[in-house]
């Protein structure tokens, strides 16, 4: 039978269970694949995240699943096979949010088409039979075809390959749905606040406060894990009282163009920017997302701050690239996400030097924690977690069943599907058309310029666990990284339901709205900030 991702079933299921055998703390990439990992191996799994399921990193990721052909230049070959492996899993789980996206690389001098054309055969050698196509040569017309917005002088020729694209943050939730549906439980707003001991100073639980109610409860576990991303040394703290620096996290950013700017379903890449490093310009849903930088930031927050100088190299290098040329006052989001890099040996390290394969940590005290890794290798990174888990804390040993469980949603959908923005619910699709049936009122479009339903916004609150505008436009649908004045605009509409459907107060509610506003504001660029 299907369970529900409902809240309060969750917290029942909390309260009624005595000891777990794996406590995942942190619900992004890394922390729902290990619930999912350890629930379908049958042991007894909770997961809790102390805000919205992926409100880090995890929803601010460039849109990609792919290999890593920076990865490959830099001679990193087990973690681009890695990845490329884990790009062939996803596509297969999740078909309805992962799909193959068409990379053309413009080359300005004569060389490059058969240097990067030798490269990405390379590439595609690597996945062997999970390969998404064949990269190749073009010509400058071709090129030109495929891009038309792209900027024609001193442009020689082109290479296209295929690698992967998704929408991260719907795939976070699909993740605690099927984690719930193979018994784990799942729970957001729930914070872990201590660590608890044993005599022999060794882990042996958690200490969690319900955000909402600012309940405790203590929840006895066999494995703890620690998968918080960029907040990992907070945990840390609370393990012992003397830790080294096990991340450094690096910024990255994005801004969100209209369609006009690369009018074309091919993502443009530029193998070299001015500081080394690569940028994407892809399409995403009717939107153009172009990023991404690698800031090493002091300090970290849960709603980083796009710099300035960040902000200008990004436009800089879209400028040079496309012949309709995009200004601050063109983008529509900016949003930033911290990587949660694992900590280099030696200082000095710039951040695109620093290995983005995962790292795992056993403490003296039994914690486990994941440092590193990315959204391709979830899968992979929730396998090794749960093997070092069975190993360090004895759980009994049962095998990894990851490889072929379909994420909740998983239905094939053709290119043309993809023109219903429904797409991303997936075998859902019925159930939210049942809902609009039911209540005719949920129908109405939540804004005049997007396809978006008042229906989704129930959908989110009853079936996804949001509980906050934040939650419904920034990871459920995801207008907030669309068009963040187009977020602002339905704010109102969108705390009305969730008030309706959460039961709170008319306080509670314009609460909700000045919060979404101030937060909202951060991810407009002009001087004219939404009062």
């Amino acid at each position: 039978m299907l369970k529900v991702m409902n809240r309060s079933e969750q917290l029942t299921k909390l309260k009624e269970t005595s000891e777990w055998d794996v406590i995942i703390i942190g619900g992004g990439a890394n922390g729902l694949g290990t619930a999912l990992d350890s629930a379908s191996r049958g042991y007894k799994t909770i997961l809790v995240e102390a805000v919205d399921f992926a409100k880090g990193t995890s929803s601010r990721s460039t849109k990609l699943v792919h290999g890593g052909v920076r990865y490959l230049e830099q001679g990193n070959i087990s973690l681009v096979m890695e990845a490329l492996k884990e790009r062939g899993l996803m596509v297969k789980n999740a078909k309805h949010l992962v799909q193959n996206q068409t990379f053309v690389i413009p080359n300005y001098n004569w060389w490059g088409g058969y240097f990067y054309t030798i490269g990405l055969t390379i590439y595609d050698m690597l996945a062997g039979k999970l390969s998404l196509g064949k990269s190749k040569y073009i010509s400058r017309k071709k090129t030109i075809e495929l891009l038309p917005t792209i900027e024609q002088n001193g442009l020689v020729n082109g290479v296209i390959y295929q690698d992967g694209q998704f929408d991260d943050s719907r795939l976070a939730i699909n993740l605690a749905q099927t984690a719930i549906e193979n018994g784990a439980c799942v729970l957001n707003y729930t914070k872990v606040v201590n660590l608890l001991k044993d005599s022999q100073n060794q882990i042996t639980g958690v200490q969690v406060k319900n955000q909402e109610t600012q309940e405790l409860f203590d929840l006895k576990g066999k494995a703890i894990i620690n998968a918080t991303g960029v907040f990992i040394n907070s945990i840390m703290k609370l393990n012992d009282t003397v830790y080294k620096k096990y991340i450094v996290p690096s910024q990255g950013i994005h801004l969100v163009f209209d369609k006009s700017f690369l009018p074309t379903d091919h993502a443009l890449m530029i193998p070299k920017t001015s500081d080394g490093r690569v940028l994407f310009a892809v399409p995403w849903h009717n939107k153009i997302v172009v990023g991404t930088t690698d800031t090493l930031i002091k300090s970290h927050s849960l709603e980083p701050i796009a710099l300035e100088k960040e902000i200008d190299f990004v436009l800089e290098t879209a400028q040079r690239f496309l012949a309709k040329k995009p200004t601050r006052a063109d983008v529509l989001s900016v949003f930033a996400g911290l990587r949660p890099l694992a900590a280099p040996e030696e200082e000095g390290k710039s951040t695109k030097e620093v290995s983005r394969s995962h790292k795992i940590i056993v403490s003296e005290t039994g914690l486990i924690t994941i440092t590193g890794g990315k959204w391709t290798t979830y899968r992979k990174i929730a396998e090794d977690i749960i093997d070092k888990a069975i190993t360090v804390r004895h759980l009994p040993k049962k095998e990894c069943k990851t490889k072929g469980v379909s994420i909740h949603g998983n239905i094939k959908t053709s290119t043309a599907d993809r023109e219903n923005h429904l797409y991303i619910y997936g075998t859902d699709i019925p159930k939210i058309l049942e809902l609009q049936r039911q209540e005719p009122e949920l129908k109405q479009k939540l804004h005049p310029s997007y396809d978006y339903t008042m229906a989704e916004v129930v959908w989110a609150i009853r079936y996804e666990m949001a509980r906050t505008i934040d939650d419904v436009l920034s990871r459920r649908v995801r207008l907030l990284f669309l068009d963040a004045r187009a977020a602002i605009a339905v704010s109102g509409k969108v705390a009305q339901l969730l008030s309706k459907e959460l039961g709170r107060d008319e306080a509670w509610k314009e609460n909700q709205i000045t919060q979404f506003k101030k937060l909202a504001n951060g991810f407009i660029l002009t001087e004219f900030q939404i009062k």
